[in-house]
């Protein structure tokens, strides 16, 4: 049987006519309007805004999947030559602006353009506006037949200038630079500690990174802050019969996060809250100055798990273990570098005994779950282990002049495995690795060392890479030692960089 010539053509052509009768013409769905903006789908040459000025988009920013714009680091040029870097909102109609609030949210201080599909009505708007449905490039019927299946490819304008050189540079010359940038960032880290544990104390600084590091990207502050005032909550002593819940009260009492009046005990949260408060009622007095404000905390889009209840309750086991410091000691010492077991081996020193209560319990007053959650998981091991524990351990051996340690410190760097993904490490292989996939970076290190180049280079320039000199200095790299056929086949599974780590990028 032969098939006729245009038998698929056909196929396709029935799709998109059924696409044309489903009605999205009149209202596209956002995450469309997402892609059509994200691929630049519009007349470029002849954008306007609402109010007539013509402008033009050098790039389209990045699309952020966290609170916030929807498109990051924008560069628009306006009709006048003047060029401004800024985020990107996309709504369906003006009015949302207003009615989600986002001229009185901080996170959209930096919006330069407010995009939306369509208007029909006058409006006022601090912000210059864009309307997409009169500069798309075709009818959104086919626009949604392409865009709406392949969402996640992004388009190459995306990609930094020195993503061309990274992907011929020879991998051996690849893996030597970014464990070289890895290196700075691990010394960075801990020569910040350095300068805390010169004021503090190596183990009060210990505790402030540490602490930081729980509080991941939405409450580090407010978690160091807290760490900064554990001598002043060890100053008062402690019953030793019931060490780690009152240190957990304190904690807590200190974090501004207990309700200003006593629940009705109705349920297990409620019970757990009055013992807190059958503590810190007594001695909040003592505390009364140190007590943070409830609004430092960002509690709103936080993972379940994350909730600085839970974390607080982590960190009173570990101030309340006189040899906590001595364990962790302990465990670099006699760890293997090589080890499977990395994470899980660091685990089994920062978890804290099973609780009764944090073990079906998300936060004080959330209701019991069915399913046990430790306090403490291994991503977060890792995030701690590479942002303070292997830095405070380096330092440490820098400054007792103990090279051996030194060396082992960074062994277990290079070999700690990868850390979760996050929106800078995607943007990170996007703009760096021509959006490489997550497998095939090495290790936690390397990733550290992508976050590196994107602070010291990207975050020092625009989307387009204006005034940026890492891509100069890759390209030579990239011409004095390419990838070629005959020597890549070579380069798989060798280990370079000091043996530190096997890698595939």
């Amino acid at each position: 049987m032969i098939l006729r010539p245009d038998t698929y053509a056909h196929w396709r052509n029935s799709i998109i006519e059924s696409t044309l009768n489903d009605g999205r013409e009149e209202a596209p769905a956002e995450k469309l309007l997402h892609s059509i903006w994200q691929h630049q789908r519009l007349t470029r040459e002849r954008m306007e805004t609402v109010d007539g000025l013509p402008f033009t988009v050098l790039h389209p920013g990045f699309h952020n999947h966290s609170a916030g714009p929807d498109f990051l680091n924008t560069v628009v040029q306006w009709s006048n030559g003047s060029v401004i870097t800024g985020d990107v909102e996309i709504d369906p109609c003006p009015a949302d602006w207003r009615n989600h609030n986002h001229e009185h949210n901080p996170f959209y201080k930096d919006v330069i353009l407010h995009v939306v599909w369509n208007t029909d009505r006058p409006f006022s708007h601090s912000i210059p506006t864009a309307c997409l449905r009169p500069f798309l490039d075709a009818p959104l019927f086919e626009l949604s037949f392409w865009l709406e299946r392949h969402p996640v490819t992004p388009p190459s304008s995306v990609c930094g200038l020195c993503a061309p050189s990274f992907r011929i540079l020879h991998p051996d010359t690849r893996r030597e630079l970014l464990a070289q940038a890895a290196l700075v960032r691990l010394e960075s880290k801990a020569r910040r500690i350095e300068a805390r544990a010169r004021q503090t104390g190596w183990t009060h600084a210990l505790y402030e990174v540490m602490f930081r590091a729980l509080g991941y990207k939405h409450n580090s502050w407010p978690m160091q802050r807290i760490a900064e005032l554990i001598p002043t909550l060890q100053s008062t002593p402690l019953p030793g019969a019931t060490e780690t819940f009152h240190i957990h009260s304190r904690l807590l009492g200190i974090s501004g996060l207990l309700p200003p009046e006593l629940p009705r005990i109705e349920s297990a949260s409620d019970y757990y809250v009055r013992r807190i408060w059958d503590y810190w009622w007594k001695e909040r007095h003592i505390f009364s100055e140190t007590i943070l404000p409830r609004s430092v905390w960002r509690l709103q889009g936080l993972r379940p798990a994350n909730h600085p209840h839970r974390r607080l309750a982590l960190a009173s086991n570990w101030l309340s273990d006189s040899e906590w410091i001595g364990k962790l000691e302990k465990w670099f010492t006699n760890t293997q570098p090589k080890a499977r077991n990395l994470p899980e081996s660091l685990l089994e020193i920062l978890q804290a005994p099973e609780d009764p209560f944090w073990r079906n319990h998300y936060s004080l007053f959330s209701r019991a779950s069915q399913k046990p959650q430790p306090l403490l998981g291994r991503a977060r091991t890792t995030d701690i282990a590479v942002n303070a524990v292997i830095p405070w351990f380096w330092i440490r051996a820098i400054r007792g002049d103990n090279r051996k340690l030194k060396a082992h410190a960074e062994e277990l760097y290079f070999s700690w495995p990868q850390a979760e993904d996050n929106s800078l490490l995607r943007l990170a292989r996007l703009r760096l690795l021509n959006n490489m996939p997550r497998r095939k970076l090495a290790g936690a290190a390397i990733q550290q060392g992508l976050l590196q180049i994107l602070q010291d280079f990207c975050s020092r320039s625009n989307s387009i890479c204006q005034g940026c000199r890492f891509h100069e200095g890759l390209q030579a790299l990239a011409h004095r030692y390419p990838q070629t056929p005959d020597n890549q086949n070579d380069c798989k599974n060798r280990d370079t960089t000091r043996g530190y780590y096997r890698t595939h990028i």
